[in-house]
């Protein structure tokens, strides 16, 4: 059982992924890592929400460009999903306004650009709530 689903859009977001992963092992909270792409691979993010859905309480959501994959699963679960924006071509920019700008009931919390780590200490403190 996982406390945390860290999800990436893309491989190459990896080394993000390893910030989020570094700090959920020194607290000792469970999690599991996935690359699944909202826009390549919408039906095994379908299949993946649908599994973890009881046991997951924060999703972390890390993509670059358009950033769509934490909206998808914002739109797809009632449980808190924080987006982690990629730096690109555009800084970062474009996956910080696309995460940021969510339609009214698709919530998404985000941290700042390449911040892997402030995703994994709000996933904690969010966890701690529950407690």
């Amino acid at each position: 059982m996982s406390e945390v689903a860290v999800i990436l859009g893309s491989e190459s977001d990896m080394p993000i992924a390893e910030r989020v992963v570094n700090v959920l092992e020194r607290e000792g909270v469970s999690y599991e890592l996935k690359v699944i792409s909202a826009h390549r691979q919408p039906e095994e993010l379908d299949r993946y929400l649908r599994e973890k859905s009881e046991e997951v309480s924060v999703f972390i959501a890390i993509a670059g460009l358009s950033a769509a994959l934490p909206g998808v699963i914002a739109s797809k679960t009632d449980k808190v999903v924080i987006g982690v924006p990629v730096s690109g071509k555009l800084m970062g920019l474009d996956a910080l306004l696309s995460m940021v700008q969510m339609p009214a009931g698709v919530p998404v919390a985000v941290v700042g650009i390449d911040n892997g780590e402030n995703a994994a200490l709000l996933a904690l403190r969010i966890l701690n709530v529950k407690k």
